[in-house]
């Protein structure tokens, strides 16, 4: 057995029947629930549970900073991100539908929910900033965009699942 061998028996690109694609799926959005706008949900906790002010303080703080990073790549680069994004996914959606190829499969199913997560996260930045949020609205805010990236983490796996095992079960796992 050589070395490419073993590599190749190492990633192993038949995804659905691979352990490390699941494990993937699950810390990508266990992550994106986790890390609401580039801000620890830990954080708005301890802002919320009033451990002083300075928790409030750095909980805005890194809204705000997080906020306007967003918010610059997009008003800088969203309209080549969009363009570049868009073809990434049609390139995936084509290979892994359209000529049946398992990896560019599991990465469209990874990756276009996640398209819809950056543009939710697009769209409650410009609410944060348009209307100055602040406190308690904005941890209340930055809770429901979490719900919705939550929601969206749990289609996405459900359909990832459904697929996944009609995949091995259908067409089986060398086919």
């Amino acid at each position: 057995m050589s070395i490419l061998d073993t590599v190749f028996e190492l990633i192993d690109l038949r995804s659905f029947s691979n352990l490390w694609f699941w494990i993937a799926l699950a810390v990508t959005w266990s992550t994106a629930s986790h890390w609401v706008l580039g801000v620890p949900w830990d954080m708005a906790m301890r802002a919320r549970r009033g451990l002083g002010a300075a928790a409030m303080a750095d909980f805005e703080d890194m809204v705000r900073i997080n906020t306007g990073r967003l918010l610059f790549v997009a008003e800088q680069s969203g309209t080549l991100l969009a363009g570049l994004t868009t073809f990434i996914l049609s390139s995936l959606a084509i290979l892994g539908f359209g000529y049946g190829n398992e990896f560019s499969q599991a990465l469209f199913l990874l990756g276009f929910p996640l398209t819809g997560v950056g543009i939710l996260s697009l769209r409650t930045a410009q609410r944060i900033r348009a209307e100055a949020t602040r406190g308690e609205a904005l941890i209340a805010r930055l809770g429901r965009h979490r719900l919705a990236v939550q929601v969206i983490g749990m289609v996405s796996i459900f359909v990832t699942a459904m697929w996944g095992m009609y995949r091995n079960m259908a067409v089986g796992p060398f086919g």
